[in-house]
């Protein structure tokens, strides 16, 4: 029910949605809607592109996809009787120069669209490709409703900011000549382990500069790769955080705002604040990650193979969380490189995690593939091809369980192997889903200690023992690669924060060694091509974030 004191109960509604489903999403949005009317919520506020998901992508290119996204949008209206809603969905273009589609944040109120406020800001940048569909807002109005001037404004709208911004202009800065009572921003924006504090500056920024309090709504959940925080809040005009919601689940919250004082009243502040580690961060986004797309895409049970080692432990750790022990099925498939430790530390872990296990050996299967080949190989001596080979079996012997049982594989491999080409394609590299893949190496070991903080769940072998594939005698990732230190702190140089050759050389780095990991990285681009989808905690993940040419001559 509608206030009539300068009190306006505004709600912030953190959803988990699914690209395309847009049943379940109109369902989820009309629930909270009633719920809030039943708190006599005057304004619940939903994130960006809510209707649809996010990223919906070439979906945006079917004029049906964005039929239903109206039908959506008008059958929520028609529950907003006795309280609003904003909501986010893409909408068509009435200027019939440049796009034909605008991303669209709708006020929603007695049955119909009562004012509506377009993205300007459209970044296209890393994993964002938003100009490719949308067309840039020219115009800046404030929104009224019910006493309360709204800056209404969509997640990158609020980021134009900095001694270099990337963009000509600032939404706000037209906006807040207006003098809006209130900045609302409506967000889809995606995890990274450093993207909170990030956030938290833009946001900080945008409300002290204009001394304007802010509402923020975010989206929480998996869509494949892209992991959504959640992490909406609440800011009072000086740009402090007095409310926050959930971090990595739903979450919903009413907030009191004065609007004759422009305040929240100060009994709502929530000063229950406080900085995440990296590791429990990442830890929480996998899985988080893993649980949504076997849920979205209607699976339920996982398989992987635990080879004793700390990437393959790391996994199973983070799938039985996401999925529960019962649902994943580890396979230990020793071959005749195999140490009896590595199958003792495998077989511990997954008696830990109670998860079901089994033992397939892959001898007999590598000695027929060699024996098949010998006529080929001749007395050629042993090498990669053989190396290969095994894990090959490995792989084939996984997706024959996956297919026969409905079983979705997980990929083991992490960031550092991804980088160089340590793996092998249609190997250890095959799999529906990459855990790892946008982890160094370096990281994988603090999740295991994160994993491991209250009781030794992963056996501390797995952890302190040198890394090996086991794919010949005595064999350790140190007789390839240079040691995991040194390598992740080039990596990430080159990769997150795009150092040449010369800097990192300027760095400290040693000169033989920066050319040759470079080297490795371009040279490996097309392996990248042909891997699972990556779960994305960096700022720069393998994917559609990172677009390289595979036949280029840069530093290879």
């Amino acid at each position: 029910m509608y206030s009539h004191s300068d009190i306006m109960r505004i709600a912030l509604a953190q959803l988990n949605y699914t690209i395309g489903d847009f049943e379940q999403n109109r369902e989820k949005i009309i629930e909270v809607i009633r719920h809030a009317r039943n708190q006599q919520v005057d304004l619940v506020v939903f994130a960006e592109l809510s209707i649809c998901g996010y990223p919906p992508r070439d979906f945006l290119e079917f004029s049906d996809f964005i039929e239903r996204c109206e039908f959506s949008v008008q059958s929520i209206a028609d529950e907003c009787k006795g309280i609003a809603a904003i909501v986010g969905s893409p909408s068509h273009n009435p200027d019939i120069k440049g796009k034909n589609l605008l991303n669209s944040a709708f006020l929603l109120s007695d049955g119909k669209i009562i004012a509506s406020a377009h993205k300007t800001l459209l970044p296209t940048y890393d994993i964002f490709d938003e100009y490719r569909y949308f067309e840039s807002n020219k115009t800046f109005e404030v929104i009224e409703f019910k006493g309360l001037r709204m800056a209404l404004t969509i997640c990158e709208d609020l980021w134009n900011i900095g001694p270099d911004p990337l963009y000509v202009i600032a939404p706000m800065e037209a906006l807040s000549l207006q003098h809006p009572d209130i900045i609302i921003n409506i967000a889809a924006s995606p995890f990274t382990w450093g993207q909170e504090e990030e956030r938290n500056k833009v946001l900080n920024t945008n409300a002290s500069n204009y001394k304007i309090p802010l509402i923020y709504v975010n989206h929480v959940g998996a869509q494949t790769e892209l992991l959504f925080d959640g992490n909406s809040k609440v800011l009072d005009e000086t740009g402090q955080i007095i409310h926050v919601l959930s971090a990595f689940k739903e979450d919903f919250r009413i907030v009191d705002f004065d609007t004759n004082t422009r305040k929240f009243p100060d009994n709502s502040f929530d000063h229950q604040i406080s900085k995440t580690e990296k590791s429990q961060l990442i830890h929480d986004a996998l899985v988080m990650g893993i649980h949504d797309y076997f849920k979205k895409m209607g699976f339920s049970k996982a398989i992987l193979g635990l080879s004793g080692g700390i990437d393959s432990a790391v996994t199973l750790c983070l799938a039985a969380e996401a999925l529960g022990p019962e649902n994943v099925r580890a396979v230990l498939l020793p071959s005749r490189y195999s140490s009896d430790h590595s199958i003792a530390d495998a077989r511990s872990l997954a008696l830990n995690l109670k998860t079901p296990h089994e033992v397939i050996s892959i001898e007999e299967s590598f000695q027929s593939f060699v024996d098949t080949l010998s006529p080929q190989f001749k007395d050629l001596p042993f090498n990669i091809a053989e190396e290969n080979i095994q894990a090959r079996v490995r792989a084939v012997i996984l997706m024959a369980l996956a297919n026969k049982f409905g079983f979705i594989l997980l990929n083991t491999s992490n960031k550092s192997e991804a980088a160089v080409g340590y793996g092998t394609l249609y190997g250890d590299m095959c799999g529906g889903i990459s855990v790892l893949g946008d982890v160094y190496k370096t990281e994988v070991y603090e999740l295991a200690n994160y994993i491991n903080r209250n009781t030794e769940i992963i056996p501390w072998n797995s952890i302190s023992k040198p890394p090996s594939a086991e794919l010949r005698p005595d064999q350790k990732d140190s007789d390839s690669l240079p040691e995991y230190g040194i390598l992740d702190q080039i990596l990430y140089q080159y990769i997150e924060l795009r150092k040449g050759p010369a800097e990192l050389i300027k760095l400290g780095f040693e000169e033989n060694t920066v050319r040759r990991i470079l080297r490795m990285v371009n040279m490996n681009e097309w392996k990248r091509h042909q891997t699972p989808p990556i779960l994305r905690v960096s700022p720069k993940a393998f994917g559609s974030g990172r677009r390289m040419p595979i036949v280029a001559k840069y530093l290879s």
